[in-house]
């Protein structure tokens, strides 16, 4: 495959973050924040979550996206990218769709003349087909999270649905981006299985092995922003976000000799079964991500677990 061309780096623009606290965005939020007028739209419970933020030049703006209509937010972003999610374990179905879908009509509505929509969504929308099927974005939908997450794949459909029909009621440019498992110093994933491993408690895995996912580093999710933001069209572009595959059960075994401590695992149907994606379009679109699994476990594991990095 011919390798794809980096497209030119988010510089000078005005730019929309929601969910700019959350363990994807913030990243993203500050990486933007240094060449560009970045704004963050949250509830901000976190004070010195918000104040990091502020710290790195984001103009932070409170609101809770389930009930928010955005007065008071500018309108005039070049970019808009939607990282805000809901992920109610208590099955509050009003709450968590307004939260996830409602608002992303609302937002785009408010942010019509932005250049692009990013709305970020995840691979939680399809069904399971279990670890040697790499799904493709034509594949069928369904609830694959609802073992763990009672609203979340449901929400999720419907948040795409809206912002498909958001980008052609408005023409505005989208790219909806189906994100896998996203890790890095911020957390993720594989940061739980070390708190498991490090309380000596078994890390819940399908009964369908191996447990196949595709992880991406916040390094790479942040690089790959303007060429999806490039792809952005009408109708909105769908695409699988995530990096080389790789299972529970691999990503494990290295964190247990990053760390010295010896993972347990314990089979059970209520967990997440393999979520492994086809990355063609993405290739075709965006550069391939280049920080290898190991060398991003060793960085989340030295910033976030310092004691345990041998």
């Amino acid at each position: 495959m011919t390798p794809v061309a980096a497209a030119a780096p988010l510089s000078g623009q005005r730019i929309l973050v929601t969910g700019p606290t959350s363990q994807v965005a913030l990243p993203v939020a500050l990486g933007l924040a240094a060449e560009n007028d970045v704004w963050g739209v949250a509830r901000f419970t976190d004070a010195a979550a918000r104040a990091r933020l502020e710290d790195r030049g984001v103009t932070c703006v409170t609101a809770d996206l389930a009930t928010t209509d955005f007065d008071g937010l500018p309108d005039d972003f070049d970019y808009l990218l939607n990282f805000a999610v809901a992920k109610g374990s208590d099955a509050d179905w009003d709450r968590d769709l307004a939260a996830n879908a409602e608002s992303v009509a609302l937002l785009a509505a408010h942010c019509r003349s932005a250049r692009a929509f990013l709305h970020c969504s995840s691979t939680a929308v399809y069904q399971h087909r279990g670890p040697e099927h790499p799904l493709l974005e034509t594949d069928p939908l369904g609830d694959n999270h609802r073992v763990m997450f009672p609203t979340y794949s449901l929400s999720k459909i419907s948040a795409e649905a809206v912002a498909r029909g958001a980008a052609r009621e408005h023409r505005l440019p989208t790219t909806i981006a189906r994100l896998n498992v996203p890790y890095g110093d911020n957390g993720g994933w594989p940061a739980w299985h070390v708190l498991f491993m490090q309380a000596g408690s078994p890390i819940p895995l399908h009964p369908e092995r191996p447990n196949r996912f595709n992880p991406i580093h916040e390094d790479d999710i942040l690089a790959s922003l303007p060429a999806l933001l490039a792809a952005a069209a009408v109708p909105a572009t769908v695409v699988n976000w995530g990096g080389e595959p790789s299972s529970i059960e691999e990503w494990c075994a290295t964190l247990g000799e990053l760390t010295g401590l010896t993972p347990a695992f314990e089979e059970t149907p209520s967990t997440i079964g393999s979520v492994t994606i086809d990355r063609t379009r993405l290739l075709d679109l965006a550069p391939a991500p280049s920080v290898p699994l190991e060398e991003g476990l060793w960085r989340m594991v030295a910033a976030r677990y310092p004691d345990l990095a041998r």
